[in-house]
């Protein structure tokens, strides 16, 4: 079974940065893309980076995030800097991945990390 871990969510202040990591684990034949959402309170879960044949940003965290990936160990990364509070929110790593004995790729979601930047 697949699962994805993140780690790297706290509390900072504004102008601040964070280091979000996510690894993906378990039975994997490959990994097409990964990448990161987030959830604030009362909002729709939108995305913020994702790695794939291409690399996207939200247009809000442009030169702010990098998204970063490393195949060997099927981790993503998600240096955050300049942060502000309006990227307060729950953070979630999101995978695009082939399982062992599967053909098709399936969407996975880690648990997700709380991010909080106070003004």
């Amino acid at each position: 079974q697949v699962q994805l871990v993140e780690s790297g969510g706290g509390l900072v202040q504004a102008g601040g940065s964070l280091r979000l990591s996510c690894a993906a684990s378990g039975r994997i034949v490959s990994i097409n893309a990964m990448g990161w959402y987030r959830q604030a309170p009362g909002k729709q879960r939108e995305l913020v980076a994702f790695s794939g044949g291409t690399t996207t940003y939200a247009d809000s965290v442009k030169g702010r995030f990098t998204i970063s990936r490393d195949n060997a160990k099927n981790t993503v990364n998600l240096q955050m800097n300049s942060l502000k509070p309006e990227d307060t929110a729950v953070y979630y790593c999101n995978g695009l991945i082939i399982p062992w004995a599967m053909r098709d790729v399936r969407n996975y979601w880690g648990q997700g990390t709380q991010v909080t930047v106070s003004s």
